[in-house]
């Protein structure tokens, strides 16, 4: 499985990079919005950890283009500092699968992504 990780922070890009490495996933990288939208029509990942802050488009931004332009339903995870309501709840409206909290413990990340992998497997 492909996994393409939308994070603008080096060393949580790196961190989450060897981790999901380590569990036998696929890992393809951007470090801003732009680069990801690139790298999510070249790659065609299986699922999307998307940081809410980064530059030149947001994780919020991105999950209205794969939904609405691409016209996708891969999963996206988005990451974020950020844990106003509104914000998790607007993330959840425009097709967020889920929604994780920084700081955050890799193994629950590594647990939500098998989930959402398990759930694809069950309704196919």
């Amino acid at each position: 499985m492909k996994i393409l990780i939308c994070e603008d922070e080096e060393i949580m890009l790196t961190a989450l990079e060897f981790r999901l490495r380590k569990q036998g996933f696929q890992v393809v990288k951007a470090e801003d919005g732009r680069q990801a939208l690139t790298k999510f029509k070249e790659e065609a990942p299986d699922l999307v950890i998307a940081d809410i802050m980064m530059p030149f488009l947001d994780g919020l931004e991105l999950i209205e283009i794969f939904r609405n332009e691409f016209k996708s339903n891969v999963p996206v995870i988005v990451i974020s500092a950020l844990e106003h309501e509104e914000t998790v709840l607007h993330a959840f409206r425009i097709g967020a699968n889920d929604f994780i909290t920084k700081p955050f413990k890799p193994n629950e990340l590594i647990l939500r992504i098998k989930r959402i992998f398990q759930e694809l497997e069950e309704n196919k």
